[in-house]
């Protein structure tokens, strides 16, 4: 069984203005995927060359309390990690496209 290692690119203001400007990509990834799966899931889906991938892990702390009539019942974050993904010079990733 394949598992999915790029579930959806990030496209925020930051993420686009690191786009446009660094050649550097955000992705949302599988939380067990290393940064190898990840340079080459990214290279097979999109046919370009990786230079370097940064990854960061956020969420699993407890975040939100609710009161309820059992007291007070503290939820986890759902945990999820990051990666930012630089491209090699002259080429890019359309992600308008291919989503």
């Amino acid at each position: 069984m394949m598992k999915i290692i790029i579930k959806k690119p990030i496209i925020s203001e930051k993420a686009t203005a690191a786009s446009e400007k660094l050649n550097r990509f955000t992705f949302v990834v599988d939380k067990k995927a290393n940064k190898i799966e990840i340079k080459n899931a990214v290279e097979k889906l999109y046919s370009v060359h990786i230079k370097d991938v940064r990854t960061m892990t956020y969420g699993g702390g407890k975040s939100s309390v609710k009161y309820t009539n059992r007291g007070i019942v503290e939820q986890p974050n759902n945990p999820w990690k990051k990666a930012i993904v630089t491209v090699a010079d002259g080429e890019t990733i359309d992600l308008f496209t291919n989503f």
